[in-house]
C-alpha cells in the first residue's frame, strides 16, 4: 500500500491513474475497438421461447430437441442477420435466412433446490429440478 501511495500519479480525464495502468476509459476503448475490427457473420436465432447470437462455429446448450446427436437440425425462426457493417432485422423473421447446426448430445443441466416454505406454520418443501438441453455446434449461416 505504501507503494501505491508514494508511486508518482498522472491525471487522466479528471482521475488520477498510476503509471503503466490502463484507464477504465483506455480499457472501453481497446474492447470497443476489438469488437468493431469483427466481421464475422452472426445471426439472431429463436428456439425454445430463448434468443441467441450465433456466428459459424459457436456451441450452444438450448433447450431440448427431439433430434439425436450426430444428426443436423436448421433453425428458420432468424430474427436478425449482421456482419460486415451491415443488418438484416426481420418482421419478425428474415425471409430466407436460416441457420444450420450439428447436434453433438443430449444432456442434463445442473441440478437446481427448489424450497419452499411458510413461516411459522410448519411447511417445508425441498425439490430438485434438472433441465433437460441440446448442445448444438453452429455450421453455417443462410442469408
Amino acid at each position: 500500500l505504501s507503494r501505491v501511495r508514494d508511486a508518482p500519479r498522472f491525471l487522466l480525464c479528471g482521475v488520477w491513474a498510476l503509471p503503466g495502468r490502463k484507464s477504465s476509459r483506455e480499457r472501453a476503448s481497446i474492447v470497443m475497438a476489438d469488437s468493431v475490427a469483427s466481421t464475422d457473420t452472426y445471426a439472431i436465432i429463436e428456439t425454445g421461447g430463448k434468443q441467441y447470437r450465433v456466428a459459424v462455429g459457436d456451441r450452444l446448450a438450448i433447450e431440448k430437441l427431439p433430434v439425436e446427436a450426430g444428426s443436423s437440425v436448421t433453425f428458420d425462426r432468424v430474427l436478425m442477420v449482421g456482419g460486415d457493417g451491415t443488418a438484416r432485422v426481420g418482421t419478425p423473421v428474415v425471409p430466407g435466412a436460416s441457420v444450420q447446426a450439428q447436434v453433438e448430445e443430449q444432456f442434463r443441466g445442473e441440478k437446481i433446490v427448489v424450497f419452499k416454505y411458510k413461516p411459522k406454520k410448519r411447511y417445508r418443501r425441498k425439490t430438485g429440478h434438472r433441465q433437460s438441453l441440446t448442445r448444438v455446434a453452429i455450421t453455417a449461416i443462410n442469408a
